[in-house]
């Protein structure tokens, strides 16, 4: 599956790690398990009460299967876009920008699984996110989201940079002018922003750091942040 980059509007560059196909599929057997087993415990119960299935059986028992019906809608609204098959598997549904979508994304998304995946069992959805490129579905395309992975993958490049460490030439001496805690509160600060998402702390980071060391830059603040934390390590490690 293909990663892409996006720019925000604060000009942050950020790598949106695009779920694969055979995950979001095992994330769908997971949540459909769920769903069978509410169904199977449904039954158990109302055989269990002893009940005649009469109009008022039938009523309560369309109730009861609402749940089921709007099951990825409730979760992923509550659950900041994620059902317990994407939890598990550690997905996540984000609009195009990496921001948190709205309930009006959920509920096209939503909407949209008649078409993508009911109607034709799941064909339509598989084709589409397949050829699109950014791990879209039509709910997906329609509502401007994807699913992407949280799961932290090591590229080779990481590698053979973390090999040619003792050959970084660092960019910025100024960040000795930086104290332990404060570059212990900027690292945890940067790598939640990373995974949350939040670019307004990435903004205020990088306002920081210059308020501080005093560093001019044409770096954007997420490339500058990122050059300051491996200065400050290489300094550091000296």
């Amino acid at each position: 599956m293909d990663n892409f980059q996006i720019e925000t509007a604060q000009n942050i560059n950020i790598h949106q790690n695009v779920a694969h196909i055979t995950t979001r599929i095992g994330s769908f057997l997971i949540d459909l398990l769920i769903i069978i087993s509410y169904y199977i415990l449904l039954i158990f119960i109302m055989s269990w009460l002893n009940l005649n299935f009469g109009i008022q059986q039938w009523a309560i028992s369309l109730i009861l299967s609402l749940p089921t019906l709007f099951y990825t809608l409730i979760f992923e609204t509550l659950w900041n876009g994620q059902t317990p098959g994407k939890r598990i598997n550690k997905t996540r549904v984000v609009k195009l920008d990496g921001s948190k979508p709205t309930l009006g994304n959920y509920l096209l998304r939503w909407m949209m699984r008649i078409i993508d995946i009911q109607m034709a069992t799941g064909s339509v959805a598989v084709l589409t996110i397949l050829l699109n490129g950014k791990g879209q579905r039509l709910g997906d395309l329609a509502a401007g989201t994807t699913i992407i992975s949280e799961k932290k993958r090591v590229t080779l490049q990481e590698v053979f940079l973390a090999d040619a460490a003792e050959d970084y030439s660092p960019t910025f001496p100024q960040v000795t002018l930086l104290s332990d805690a404060d570059a212990q509160t900027i690292k945890k600060l940067y790598h939640t922003a990373l995974q949350k998402r939040k670019h307004a702390i990435i903004i205020k980071l990088h306002e920081r750091i210059i308020e501080i060391t005093g560093i001019k830059t044409e770096l954007k603040p997420i490339d500058f942040l990122k050059v300051v934390l491996t200065d400050y390590d290489y300094y550091t490690q000296q």
